[in-house]
């Protein structure tokens, strides 16, 4: 076997201590696979050697060890590590409001990305552009085209000739409306000394109505 893949170049100490080194170094949880991964080619480690150091740091008390699932990980133990100075702290926290800030303007960019995203999703893309274009242009086409030929015909209702048609309308209209009202008037009274119901009579009498014929009498205007 290589000494990659045993563990051997290393040794077992020698993989606990690089694995220890590295977990308190980067300060964050790492499966087994993952520090594998990570260290095998710099430091030629067999990922069986990982296992196994791994184990038994945890058994030591030296790193801490989580199980989810049916996968382990392993991280610095933190009371082990050496106390940060208030100096360290105060370079942190400035470092975090730093992050901080570049996270926030990463949201800001996003969401303004995300509606530019929704407007463009819901534009038209040039090919449909297009496509609408020439069907406006048909569209204007047939409009000048209708507007000329009622610019050149010579059968235009003058504004004095409307205004009669409307006013002979309105008239009519009144007077279909009041002969109505008349007609109604006249045959309820009718109808209260007759024996038989309202629709014989109209059938003997021979009345026809508006609602027989689908008719509406026009509104008041």
């Amino acid at each position: 076997m290589s000494k990659g893949r045993d563990g051997a170049g290393a040794g077992g100490g020698a993989a606990a201590a690089v694995l220890l080194r590295y977990l308190r170094e980067q300060n964050r949880p790492y499966s087994a696979q993952d520090a594998f991964s990570n260290l095998q080619r710099e430091h030629g480690l067999g990922k069986a050697a990982v296992v196994k150091a791994l184990e038994q740091l945890a058994q030591q008390g030296r790193v801490r060890e989580k199980t989810y699932g049916k996968q382990k990980i392993y991280f610095a133990d933190q009371e082990q590590l050496p106390a940060a100075s208030d100096a360290e702290l105060r370079g942190l926290d400035g470092q975090i409001a730093v992050l901080a800030g570049e996270v926030q303007a990463l949201q800001q960019s996003c969401r303004q990305m995300e509606a530019e995203l929704r407007d463009l999703s819901s534009s038209m893309t040039t090919s449909e552009m297009a496509k609408e274009i020439e069907e406006l242009k048909k569209d204007c086409e047939s409009y000048t085209e209708k507007l000329e030929r009622m610019r050149s015909a010579t059968n235009h209702v003058t504004p004095e000739e409307k205004e009669k048609v409307c006013s002979e309308q309105k008239l009519y209209c009144r007077e279909w409306r009041r002969r109505k009202r008349m007609a109604t008037e006249l045959l309820d009274a009718i109808l209260e000394g007759y024996p038989k119901s309202k629709k014989q009579f109209f059938e003997e009498v021979g009345i026809e109505t508006d609602e027989e014929h689908n008719v509406v009498l026009p509104a008041a205007v």
